[in-house]
């Protein structure tokens, strides 16, 4: 390992959201057998295989849980992450001092905490962020808003008595970080540079939130689960609007293709929201309508890579998290394969030297990695027979999931299914999991981070 003891130039910091130590462990075993054909050799075996993060010189482990909860969830996992300061369950950008839902001290600005692409911007470097979830959920809402309740993403969601706040949607286009205010600040020089406090890039979904009156199809549903704009604005025109008055050399885009078309050279600003709600899987995306998280991570590093005073960049996989809630492991390996190839593919757009780039995650889930298998099992497969019940039982399982229908009851005692008659390699089948709730949870252990500047 090469030491390097300049300053970062550039900073990109990738978030698989919910990509505990045991996915990250799965995923590598995953990612190995998609390509291996030496399965019956242990020295080319998935486990002796690895990420390419994995191989970065540097790892540390980060404590995930928040002021209030040994638990976490993203958006105060985030904040943390994001402003160094730990805050209370479910709230972005502010202290613990606002307690969930408590608009009212959400508006004091003591109690605001600033991201790391604030003070980037105050620095005089190029800001953005690219996710596969909406540009308003949690973990990116973190990098912008200051709110009381992350469900707050439009107005639709705000209930009654927080009248005086901003969703999250609107402050996005309408106050700082994401705002063009162009400040003068001091130096340590004479000179006294323009500081641009606005995104240069914002890549996702999240169309429900920023638009009034959308278009639900086939393949781009509306989300139920996410609040929908219902005041009659469009904030995506209103952002264009912005940028066209301050004559700008700017793009929105909607698809993939609109994405490949854009001339960087000639472009600044870049603006691409690609579905109403999420973004699709990545197993499950129309190359002509969906950009991949590598994609939408190539081109952002090609507009912020312009400017002579460096850049930090945020991208977020935040569908790993999504796969865990449903209880969908092989989704879940995918999506951070799909991280994984983003950081890959980064890497070749970047001087290292002058650039310190980290992969890490917000908190863990419950997966677990259990059993017995041989050397070169399927991941995804059978890990033994169970010596309670005599069933089979899978590698991955859930400490808590959704699913009721693998244990039916038969008027004595509630039985298991023997998972090995199910098709485990269907993206969609939910691994079964110790007891039943509304979603699979979060986990409370420690996140390992991996980083590189060489």
């Amino acid at each position: 390992m090469r030491q390097n003891l300049l300053r970062a130039h550039n900073v990109v910091l990738f978030v698989g959201d919910g990509m505990g130590p045991n996915t990250i462990t799965a995923s590598r075993i995953y990612k190995a057998q998609l390509r291996t054909t030496g399965r019956n050799n242990p020295q080319e075996a998935p486990e002796s295989s690895f990420l390419r993060f994995e191989k970065f010189p540097h790892v540390a482990l980060l404590k995930t849980y928040n002021v209030d909860k040994q638990v976490p969830d993203s958006a105060g996992t985030a904040t943390a992450l994001f402003c160094g300061v730990k805050t209370n369950f479910k709230t972005v950008g502010v202290d613990a001092n606002v307690k969930l839902g408590d608009c009212e001290s959400s508006l004091d600005p003591a109690f605001h905490v600033h991201s790391i692409l604030k003070w980037a911007q105050d620095a005089g470097k190029r800001t953005g962020f690219v996710t596969n979830t909406r540009v308003t959920h949690a973990t990116p809402a973190a990098l912008y808003a200051h709110c009381a309740h992350r469900s707050w993403e439009c107005e639709s969601k705000m209930p009654k008595g927080a009248e005086n706040c901003k969703d999250i949607a609107r402050q996005l286009i309408e106050d700082e970080p994401g705002i063009s205010i162009n400040v003068k600040i001091s130096t340590r020089h004479e000179e006294t540079p323009q500081v641009t406090h606005v995104f240069q890039v914002i890549m996702g979904g999240g169309r429900q939130c920023l638009t009034s009156n959308i278009t639900s199809t086939a393949y781009d549903p509306i989300d139920t689960w996410a609040c929908q704009r219902k005041d009659g604005r469009d904030l995506i025109n209103e952002w264009e609007m912005r940028r066209k008055s301050q004559a700008d050399s700017y793009r929105v885009v909607s698809t993939s293709k609109g994405l490949a078309e854009i001339d960087f050279t000639r472009t600044d600003y870049l603006l691409g929201v690609f579905a109403n709600g999420f973004l699709k899987y990545d197993h499950e995306i129309d190359p002509e309508v969906t950009p991949t998280l590598a994609q939408m991570s190539a081109a952002a590093i090609e507009i912020l890579q312009k400017g002579e005073n460096g850049f930090v960049l945020v991208i977020e996989g935040g569908l790993i998290d999504q796969a865990h809630h449903r209880g969908t492991a092989r989704r879940a390996l995918d999506e951070t394969v799909a991280l994984d190839k983003a950081v890959e593919e980064s890497l070749k757009k970047l001087h290292l030297p002058d650039t310190l780039v980290i992969v890490t995650a917000d908190h863990t889930h419950s997966l677990s990695i259990n059993g017995y298998p041989d050397r070169g099992s399927d991941i995804l497969g059978i890990a033994q027979r169970s010596k309670a019940d005599g069933l089979n039982f899978t590698t991955l399982t859930y400490a808590s999931g959704t699913d009721i229908k693998y244990f039916p009851f038969n008027e004595t005692h509630v039985t298991r299914t023997d998972p090995s008659k199910e098709d485990l390699t269907d993206f969609k089948y939910q691994h079964q999991a110790t007891f039943l709730h509304d979603e699979a949870n979060h986990g409370g252990g420690e996140v390992t981070v991996y980083a590189i500047g060489e």
